[in-house]
């Protein structure tokens, strides 16, 4: 089976599958019994080409209005704007200069004629009635009714499905529509022969039959569809730094109108479409609207930004002027929305088994009809009525029909690829609450196989919690760890280098100081800008003053690659300077000068070089993150356009940040280790730092390797191939060392790899990564795009139970197959082995569909969700190579098989003795102890399976309340069929001692369970 499985169901990957592998197990599975149900779960393959034709047809336009606006900018400049449009009554009544259609026309085809003529940016802000500086203003009534104007930021998104559609999707089944159609017939010959209401019965008891399992597989569908409906709502979870009535606040992009003021950065998605008012260096990544992989510079003469479209460098304010489904996003949003997510891989391999289990069942059930009906035919021609047929003879061979229609609706178990839906969705709720976010539904079925966790250090071993505890300037090392000793620093320092650092501090940042809504002063900014920011302000610096008194020309934000950042500002008397930081190694390796102990610009000579690394070694080697500040002055003639110096620096002062590590990482780490999953330290930090840190974190082993990016970049293939299994720590690594490291692992190891990542340049890892991690805190929306999962608190022991979640998805799902496997082989040949040998079924149509239930939807409840236990992280994981059904579970279907096929066997042979059952009814009674033995059995077989190799089954069996409430309701539910409904379902009630001996038959199993545990297979 697993080799069928592989040849025909597996080339779906857990992502980045292609359309012809998603296309073509489809075609391998053929006829099912309700495709509504089956394929609610899989991709829309239409829709996507839809989507994709979208994006070129974006593409085509977005190059037409591109060139278009170049060669009007030829032609315009000193051209006096030409009023052509006309302002609608009702927007200029409420205030505005211009129209939504306008502004989304001219935006999206690139227009800066029609730009021109509204009075470039500045025109457009006073016809929005916003300002550039303050934003809009914060009153109720305006912003209605803008919003009524320009309408809402929300993508048009299907509705929700009500219950009864669930329920009509459920009748869909052919297998239920052609069981209805029996119980049509079989009502309408019973009445006619035995009129109302006795011949009613059978078919009556058919149709409460399928309305039961109808109602019941709607029931859990619905609750299922509510669970992804909350999981989406968290996915859309995204805010933006927005100004309004002067201050600075974050806002849901869902909240955002035309005239809005946005502050965008590096990897941020530009939120709606608009106009760039003011920044730096800004580069915009089109390719996720247009297919373009090349950045766009967005600056003054091109200002159009995209709604969808990321930042991939720089920094700017964005003026919003179109907003929701006026944007091009917007309406390729609500195309991709219908294209759905890809199957899972074990949704796919479990629409496999279905298939292959489906085909053997039909085959049964062709050949028990046959037999039944040779059977009648038999008996007709003996007795010589064969030309005589009454109504009881047209309802036997109806009966006959329903059992072959049954046999099929118990045989292929079409409720498997929806067990893996129902679990999935099950653990991404529960991770929910556990503060992991997921993105992707393979995401969860793969990080139970994960092998190896290659996590950042920053944030996620430690609390990103900042603040700057030392400082070495003027060659002089300070404890600034309390704030009275920061406050006194000034006055040991010469003014002048007080001065240069706090203009240092102050105007080289990506972070912001703001006054918020309260009046209290706020930092805007990453942990580490943050924390210098406060380091500059416990020194009594004052940010507003420090930004005023010189202009900045030129930004380049922090880059990963080259581990620095760098502005250029033009001070008053109009000279120019540079000032960097970064890498404490790095931006010391630029610096020529240094500042002395008495503010005096000086050679920095080998001593003081030797002096300045011991200490950035030493405060590495307390486990803090050290910056260098530096600075150039620059000459007269440097433009915007022009690069910032690389060299030449004066070396200003290094300071060490402390960043805790997190609480309870150690204890996660080692929960890893013994549960054979790797993990390795992959951070831009100093080598020093990282390999504390890590040590503290139980990362750093005995025997492990602790490497620098650029010694690992140079590295021969051989030469990787014996390194990378004993890699622990790499520092200093740029994103390329990341992905080279995942790719090898992925690739030459053949690991299941996860990936954690934040920054917009982690993307390209998060992608090649089985499972992309991405920090909800700390992460990019570029990031959180690229991964898989979304790490809410930004904790490693959240992915910790992410691999825990994940591996109980997989077993779970396991523990189901094994269940409905056991039943599934039973029902078959218990009903196959009769009709042959005996000539009738011993369980009938209706008592085979509340089986059917108990194993499919009932059994998916109970099983499916069974929480994580801690002894699945004493296993090893799965791995890659792994096969699905293993011999485990051979080995325990096969053995529960055998006892109930013999137990059934042995009843209908010497039933009748052993329970003393004489008169008319006998057969009727018989049957009835079979099927409850039966029913029993796949009771007591249900605890059974909640473990697969431990002996203790029972083990927090009341800690899942789905299971309990499955298992007391079935057992419930079997009793007021046997009591009550024996006319519909055809049993007859059964005395205490048969009652007894059924549930006694039943436990049974489980003692057998234990015995076939204990026969040793190979766990492959």
């Amino acid at each position: 089976m697993e080799s069928y499985l592989k040849e025909n169901f597996g080339g779906v990957k857990a992502k980045h599958s292609s359309d012809e592998a998603l296309g073509r197990w489809r075609s391998v599975v053929g006829v099912v019994k309700n495709p509504t149900r089956r394929f609610r779960f899989t991709a829309n393959l239409d829709k996507r080409s839809e989507a994709a034709a979208m994006k070129r047809s974006n593409q085509e336009k977005l190059r037409v209005a591109v060139l278009v606006s170049k060669a009007a900018l030829q032609f315009i400049h000193g051209l006096p704007p030409q009023a052509e449009y006309t302002v609608p009554a009702d927007v200029a009544a409420a205030g505005f200069g211009v129209c939504a259609e306008e502004m989304s026309s001219v935006v999206e085809s690139h227009d800066i004629k029609r730009l021109k003529a509204h009075g470039g940016v500045e025109g457009v802000l006073s016809k929005l009635s916003t300002s550039a500086s303050d934003g809009l203003p914060a009153s109720a009534d305006k912003l209605a009714a803008r919003q009524e104007l320009f309408g809402v930021n929300r993508f048009a998104e299907a509705e929700a499905r009500s219950f009864w559609v669930f329920v009509w999707e459920a009748l869909q089944d052919m297998t239920l529509m052609i069981l209805a159609a029996c119980a049509l017939v079989s009502l309408l010959v019973g009445i006619a022969t035995e009129g109302w209401p006795h011949g009613a019965h059978d078919g009556l008891g058919i149709v409460a039959s399928i309305l039961l399992v109808v109602f019941v597989t709607a029931t859990s569908d619905y609750r299922q569809s509510l669970q992804f409906k909350d999981l989406d709502k968290e996915k859309k979870k995204i805010t933006v730094q927005v100004t309004r009535s002067g201050f600075r606040q974050k806002l849901s992009i869902y909240d955002l109108l035309a005239g809005d003021i946005v502050h965008l950065s590096i990897g941020d998605q530009v939120p709606a479409d608009g106009l760039f008012v003011s920044g730096f260096s800004l580069l915009i990544n089109e390719s996720s609207l247009t297919g373009e992989s090349e950045p766009v510079a967005v600056h003054a003469d091109n200002p159009f930004l995209l709604s969808g479209t990321k930042v991939q460098d720089g920094s700017c304010k964005m003026l919003v002027t179109t907003v929701g489904m006026r944007t091009q996003w917007g309406k390729l949003m609500a195309t991709l929305s219908e294209g759905g997510d890809d199957e899972t891989p074990l949704q796919v391999k479990l629409n496999g088994v279905a298939t292959i289990i489906g085909k053997i069942g039909l085959a049964f059930a062709v050949v028990t009809f046959a037999v039944l009906t040779q059977s009648l035919f038999w008996r007709k021609i003996s007795d010589g009525s064969y030309f005589s047929w009454s109504g009881d003879d047209a309802l036997e061979l109806l009966e006959f029909f329903a059992i072959a229609v049954t046999i099929v609706v118990v045989a292929v178990p079409e409720g498997l690829p929806l067990a893996v839906t129902l679990s999935l969705a099950f653990a991404m709720k529960k991770m929910m609450n556990d503060k992991a976010l997921v993105r992707h539904l393979a995401a969860c079925e793969t990080m139970g196989s994960a092998t190896s966790i290659c996590s950042d250090k920053t944030g996620t071993l430690t609390t990103n919690h900042m603040t700057v505890v030392k400082a070495c300037i003027c060659g002089k090392v300070k404890d600034v760890s309390s704030s009275s000793e920061t406050k006194t620093l000034p006055t040991e320092l010469p003014s002048s280098v007080v001065a240069m650092l706090l203009q240092s501090i102050f105007n080289n940042t990506g972070g912001d100081v703001v006054l918020n809504q309260d009046g209290k002063r706020e930092i805007l900014g990453t942990p580490t800008e943050t924390a210098i920011l406060e380091f500059g302000l416990s020194l009594g610096g004052d940010f507003a003053a420090v930004r005023k008194a010189s202009t900045l020309v030129k930004v380049e934000p922090f880059n990963s690659a080259k581990k620095r950042m760098g502005v250029v500002i033009q001070l008053p008397g109009g000279a120019l300077r540079a000032h960097c930081k970064g890498a404490s190694e790095i931006i010391l390796a630029s610096c020529a000068k240094y500042l002395d102990e008495h503010g005096n610009v000086a050679p920095l000579d080998g001593a003081t070089l030797d002096h300045l690394k011991a200490t950035i070694d030493s405060f590495a080697n307390e486990a803090l993150r050290t910056l260098c500040l530096a600075y150039i002055d620059v000459d007269g003639g440097f433009s915007a356009s022009d690069q910032i110096p690389m060299d030449g620096y004066t070396c200003i002062g290094i300071v060490g940040i402390k960043d805790p590590v997190r609480p309870g990482v150690k204890e996660s780490v080692a929960i890893c280790r013994s549960a054979g999953i790797t993990v390795r330290m992959v951070t831009g930090d100093n080598i020093n730092t990282a390999k504390a840190i890590a040590r503290e974190c139980g990362i750093l082993t005995e025997g492990g390797v602790a490497i620098e990016g650029p010694d690992f970049k140079v590295k021969g293939e051989e030469e990787l191939h014996e390194l990378i299994p004993k890699i622990q720590v790499m520092a200093r690594s740029s994103p390329l060392d990341k992905h080279t490291l995942v790719k090898h692992l992925r690739t030459t190891f053949d690991e299941v790899v996860a990936v954690t990542g934040d920054g917009t340049n982690d993307a390209p890892a998060l992608h090649e990564a089985d499972i992309g991690l991405a920090m909800g805190i700390a992460g990019t929306e570029v990031a959180k795009e690229s991964a898989d999962v979304i790490i809410l608190d930004d904790n490693f022991s959240t992915i910790v139970t992410v691999a825990k979640w994940g591996r109980s998805v997989y077993i779970n799902i396991q523990k189901f197959v094994q269940f409905q496997l056991t039943v599934n082989v039973v029902a078959l040949i218990v009903n196959f082995s009769s009709a042959c040998l005996i000539g009738s079924a011993p369980l009938t149509a209706v008592q085979l569909l509340w089986v059917n239930m108990i194993m499919d939807t009932l059994g998916a409840l109970a099983l499916a969700t069974e929480p994580p236990n801690n002894e699945l992280m004493k296993r090893t994981p799965v791995g890659r190579k792994g096969n699905f059904i293993s011999n485990v579970m051979w080995r325990n279907i096969m053995g529960q098989a055998i006892y109930q096929f013999l137990v059934i066997w042995y009843l209908q042979a010497e039933g009748k003795w052993l329970f003393g059952i004489e008169g008319d009814n006998s057969d009727l009674v018989l049957n009835t102890i079979i099927f409850n033995c039966f029913v029993f059995c796949q009771v007591f077989n249900e605890v059974s399976s909640r473990e697969m190799e431990r002996i203790n089954v029972f083990e927090g069996i009341l800690d899942n309340n789905v299971f309990a409430a499955v298992l007391g309701s079935t057992v419930v539910f079997q009793f007021i069929i046997i009591q009550f409904l024996g006319d519909f379902a055809n049993t007859t009630p059964l005395t205490f001692t048969q009652w007894i001996a059924s549930i006694f038959i039943g436990f049974i199993g489980m003692p057998i369970a234990v015995v076939v545990k204990m026969v040793p297979v190979d766990s492959a």
